[in-house]
């Protein structure tokens, strides 16, 4: 399983939102190279980027994610406020992944192109819900769509690769929600990064055990209720 530290931009400083609330945000640090090291040299597998302010319309962190991605060598996923085809595409030929939420449920012909375009390791799909239903826009809008079908629907499509976050979970280090993630690991094919609530290394047992791909760790970790090290000792 692979261990995924988060590294959430706003204003170029590394901050964790309660619930995907911006009012509600702690910072961490105004140095995210010098965390984005930190991560790296404690082991991690992946680093997650996420551009908050993209994410919510309120600007771009592109500047200090080209910054990171030419900082460390270990693989970056980069999510948040990927919506047009140019600036996916930009970013997707400087990252590992990109991690696409809004624009895999509003533009499936886009989707289908850049798949064809990128390939499927490529490509993350964010499947953000809320009691199992889809939110998009930073998490701001309700689809109504079903988490489980969503992700069979994507799975047929061609796609392999989600990430999981019950919004009701994120920030609040409450523990994971382990329901939906076994249903969402029991589907074939799909390598799931299971997101939010992550509080102590019992959780991240937990998530192994549900056969997760990999575990996004965010607010224990900046909050010293866990390391990386103890967490690859899990997985």
């Amino acid at each position: 399983m692979k261990i995924i530290p988060a590294i959430d931009l706003m204003d170029g400083k590394v901050v964790r939102l309660y619930k995907g609330d911006p009012n509600q945000k702690t910072v961490y640090s105004t140095n995210p190279i010098q965390v984005a090291k930190q991560w790296e040299s404690d082991g991690a597998d992946i680093l997650h980027l996420v551009d908050l302010d993209a994410t919510l319309g309120l600007g771009s962190n592109l500047d200090t994610i080209k910054k990171i991605l030419e900082t460390v060598s270990i693989p970056v996923e980069v999510a948040g406020g990927l919506r047009e085809k140019s600036l996916v595409v930009e970013v997707s030929n400087l990252s590992e992944r990109i991690v696409l939420g809004t624009l895999a449920f509003k533009d499936k012909s886009l989707l289908k192109s850049l798949l064809s375009e990128l390939g499927s390791k490529k490509i993350v799909i964010s499947v953000d819900h809320k009691d199992g239903e889809i939110v998009i826009h930073g998490w701001q809008k309700n689809t109504g769509i079903k988490l489980i079908p969503a992700i069979k629907e994507f799975l047929d499509m061609g796609f392999t690769e989600f990430l999981l976050t019950n919004v009701s979970r994120d920030g609040t280090l409450e523990g994971p929600d382990l329901e939906f993630l076994e249903q969402a690991c029991n589907l074939p094919n799909a390598n799931i990064i299971a997101s939010g609530g992550i509080s102590n290394v019992n959780d991240i047992q937990k998530v192994k055990e549900k056969n997760a791909f990999g575990v996004i760790l965010g607010k224990a970790l900046y909050e010293n209720r866990l390391s990386i090290g103890d967490a690859k000792k899990l997985s």
